[in-house]
């Protein structure tokens, strides 16, 4: 019997995980059945719970696949060491903006931080989720330092606490009320992060 690729595998793997990406934007974790689900994969009984042997595995694979894709983007920012602060924030609320439509990844995650408030394994791969999303900010708040765009004081570790749930708060704002839009969030972090000094500000009077 020939062997199956790992190239295959992932291939299903992914398969599955779009698939419940669909039922569970559609209805919700805890409204989606493992049923539904592997009818949307259209793949047999047997080869989802091969990959995933509960909802909860799902549930976990889809968390730590988008956190994957979104740290990923994020270090492509850290790496631009030239990028200003503006413009990284900048790309980064375009990566909430994508993801906040209504078959979006940002619903998937609200229902994740929800479910992590009563699963202890699933409130753990959420704090190093985020504590290693937030760790990329820091990052571009150290570059920032570094390239003069803020004070040599600046503590990065603050600002990148700062930076970071701007952005996670923008993208929830975008849910609950369907605003502000991508333009609009843009030009507010683009006079917020190029605030003049205040003795700046008083030599300019």
């Amino acid at each position: 019997m020939p062997r199956v690729s790992d190239e295959h595998l992932a291939a299903r793997r992914q398969q599955i995980l779009d698939a419940a990406r669909v039922c569970f934007v559609r209805n919700g974790f805890h409204a989606t059945s493992m049923q539904e689900v592997i009818a949307e994969a259209g793949l047999s009984v047997g080869a989802i719970y091969r990959y995933f042997p509960s909802k909860t595995a799902l549930i976990i694979g889809i968390a730590e696949d988008t956190a994957a894709q979104v740290s990923d983007r994020l270090a492509q920012f850290v790496k631009a060491r030239d990028l200003s602060l503006v413009d990284a924030m900048v790309l980064a609320a375009g990566i909430v903006d994508e993801n906040s439509d209504d078959d979006g990844q940002l619903r998937l995650a609200v229902q994740l931080w929800s479910e992590a408030m009563r699963d202890p394994a699933l409130a753990e791969l959420t704090r190093v989720i985020y504590s290693g999303i937030l760790a990329n900010y820091v990052a571009i708040a150290r570059h920032a330092v570094e390239r003069g765009d803020l004070p040599p004081h600046a503590d990065p570790e603050g600002v990148g606490a700062v930076l970071g749930s701007s952005i996670i708060g923008y993208g929830i704002v975008r849910l609950l009320t369907g605003g502000p839009d991508l333009e609009t969030y843009k030009a507010g972090l683009r006079a917020t992060l190029t605030l003049p000094s205040r003795e700046t500000a008083r030599s300019s009077a």
